[in-house]
């Protein structure tokens, strides 16, 4: 019976979680290229095959962070709290995403504006 739970959580977080990463790269892909096109031109000197691999590293980071979502979800849907968390989850997703986007807009600046 347990596993049946755990296995219905995952399930539910999947569904959640996993539309929503859309939403979450593109939010912090726009936060790139507001600071990108910002400091042009001076931003387009920095652009290289060596820039390209440490954003694509950027990028995987971000994905693997995102994944802690589902650490805090399946946690609480197995708890008493489920159905409040269900339709309150949406919240975590905000706060999260948002601090990515904090997040990236200080690597950003970094990137295109290192004199800054």
């Amino acid at each position: 019976m347990e596993s049946v739970i755990v296995r219905d959580s995952l399930t539910d977080a999947i569904a959640f979680w996993e539309p929503r990463r859309i939403i979450y790269n593109l939010v912090l892909a726009l936060v790139v290229i507001i600071y990108f096109v910002v400091g042009y031109p001076a931003s387009k000197a920095v652009l290289s095959i060596d820039f390209a691999l440490g954003l694509f590293l950027l990028a995987v980071v971000a994905n693997v962070a995102y994944c802690a979502a589902y650490l805090a979800d399946v946690f609480v849907q197995i708890s008493g709290f489920r159905e409040i968390w269900q339709r309150s989850r949406w919240v975590l997703f905000a706060i999260g995403t948002t601090f990515a986007a904090v997040i990236t807009r200080f690597v950003a600046m970094g990137m295109f504006h290192p004199q800054n």
